[in-house]
């Protein structure tokens, strides 16, 4: 099954989990939007939700696809969160930010009662750190949260276009790529970058991810948390 199969499998997968009523986060990037595809055809059919978009891009493809689409600032909780991922652990850790919308993301993410990550077979990691963490960072902070992450012990690369132009998030802000080699404690490091002024979002996802649906060679399998889900306590 080639990459693209594999997204589409995957993310028909997790949109199976959807149902009427529901309020869905979609996030950003290639793999997400074949979710977005494939609950489009579902509304088409009959299926009643509502989504919150993770990014400009998303909206406008959601809306296309014929979901209704509403704003996540006046939204409190999501019933279901669906993304893909970089890269992903056996415990649900996750690098996310490829496509610039860690930020939003994590909110969603967060904010659901349940999320689940999509991933083709190239995704999954037995540790993390192959793939940058992307950092949006606040413009008069990029240089001196480049500092600190050389003092964290990883390097960070000012993200740009073909043409050398920084690239900003829809919030307007700056893209940092931090590479730290192989990540040991993600926890830890996810509190460290956290604990940065000028640090407003991350791309490490330690405890946001219920589940991934990862699609290879033989179907699609899903993978639950190692650890309990932070959302237990939601009913």
């Amino acid at each position: 099954m080639a990459a693209e199969d594999q997204k589409r499998a995957a993310a028909g997968a997790a949109v199976a989990e959807v149902a009427d009523g529901m309020v869905v986060g979609l996030g950003t990037g290639s793999t997400a939007a074949f979710a977005i595809e494939a609950l489009g055809r579902r509304v088409r059919d009959g299926l009643a939700i509502t989504a919150v978009a993770t990014s400009e891009r998303t909206a406008a493809a959601a809306a296309a696809a014929g979901i209704r689409v509403i704003d996540m600032g006046e939204v409190a909780a999501l019933d279901l969160a669906i993304d893909g991922v970089d890269e992903i652990d056996p415990w649900c850790h996750a690098i996310k930010g490829a496509g610039g919308a860690m930020l939003r993301e994590k909110v969603i993410a967060a904010a659901a009662r349940r999320m689940v990550a999509i991933a083709d077979a190239s995704k999954p990691v037995e540790q993390l750190g192959a793939r940058p963490v992307p950092l949006e960072v606040l413009p008069l902070a990029r240089a001196f949260v480049a500092r600190a992450i050389a003092e964290l012990g990883g390097a960070a690369v000012l993200r740009t276009d073909a043409a050398g132009a920084p690239i900003a998030t829809d919030g307007g802000n700056p893209i940092l790529d931090a590479s730290f080699g192989p990540i040991e404690d993600a926890a830890a490091l996810a509190a460290a970058l956290s604990a940065v002024p000028g640090i407003l979002g991350h791309g490490l996802f330690v405890s946001e991810i219920d589940a991934v649906y990862v699609a290879g060679t033989s179907g699609v399998e899903c993978r639950t948390r190692k650890l309990p889900s932070r959302n237990e306590h939601a009913s």
